[in-house]
């Protein structure tokens, strides 16, 4: 084979994984065209078409799917060996892509600016996405998730504080309509329901108090996966909506938004960051580990 064949297959092994031509070629530093061009001729060469593209979507042929099973393996054992070559002469570098629900999105702000100033090797890539996802057939590192949604074979590492859920509506709603005093008030108001992001069936809202725990049906005029569009909704007094605490602390703080059922609401174990437990994790992701950790200890307080 050519000395080109590896940024053929390295281009083809980018777009499946992102599933998108665009976003694939910001990954390789190329144009979306160049890539296409690339992707073409690898096609020609082998004479097999190994990606079926529409307007909106690019997925794998059949035997584009064979090509991927095979070489998406090799390609990460040689991406790996060659970070383990940087990390033994003392510098980490190689691609790091992390799969994260929008509620860890405020930590990894707060997280990332230091750890690329601290690894300029490593490139960052941050999907958001609310869905449960494969992180491994999706060719990610790590995923960071609720701890209550990790599957068994991963292992997870404490990333941030506890959560904590508010029901909150306008004051012009709790004037025309009352305020709930107990969870099972709920269903004689009007309540903007929670979409799963992964079913897409209603979330039950879920409550707890002195070892009572209740997830009680609500329904109302909107039904939405999108927290800021049952904020705003919230806000124009048309509904009670159901919110992580920090997705409306600016709304409780200015009084456009008043708290609800608070006493029903204790605070619960957050998020963690996760990786497969059957590999040992590549250089970029064991340094955002250490920094996380790092993080932790001193939010803590802790020497």
């Amino acid at each position: 084979m050519r000395s080109t064949d590896y940024g053929e297959l390295r281009a083809f092994a980018a777009v499946v994984r992102h599933g998108s031509f665009s976003r694939a070629a910001v990954q390789l530093g190329v144009s979306p065209s160049a890539l296409s061009q690339t992707i073409r001729a690898l096609e020609d060469r082998l004479g097999q078409r190994l990606l079926n593209r529409t307007t909106r979507s690019v997925a794998p042929s059949h035997a584009g799917q064979a090509l991927a099973d095979r070489l998406l393996p090799v390609l990460d054992d040689l991406e790996g060996v060659l970070n383990a070559t940087f990390a033994a002469a003392g510098e980490v570098a190689g691609p790091l892509r992390l799969n994260t629900a929008r509620v860890a999105v405020p930590m990894l702000s707060r997280l990332i600016p230091g750890f690329l100033a601290q690894h300029p090797r490593v490139t960052l890539e941050v999907v958001t996405n609310d869905a449960l996802v494969d992180i491994v057939a999706m060719g990610f590192d790590a995923g960071i998730r609720l701890s209550e949604r990790l599957e068994s074979d991963m292992i997870g590492v404490p990333f941030g504080a506890d959560l904590r859920m508010a029901a909150a509506a306008a004051p012009a709603y709790l004037a025309a309509h009352g305020m709930p005093l107990h969870p099972r008030d709920l269903e004689r108001h009007a309540c903007l329901v929670t979409l799963a992001p992964s079913t897409g069936a209603p979330y039950r809202w879920e409550f707890e108090k002195n070892g009572e725990a209740l997830r009680t049906a609500v329904t109302g005029p909107l039904l939405t996966e999108d927290p800021g569009l049952r904020k705003d909704v919230a806000r124009a007094g048309l509904g009670i909506g159901f919110f992580f605490e920090t997705e409306i602390a600016a709304e409780l703080a200015d009084g456009s938004l008043v708290r609800l059922l608070e006493d029903w609401t204790p605070p619960y174990p957050g998020c963690q960051l996760y990786f497969p437990s059957r590999r040992l994790p590549p250089p970029p992701l064991r340094a955002f580990i250490d920094h996380v950790r790092g993080k932790a200890v001193v939010q803590a307080g802790k020497p």
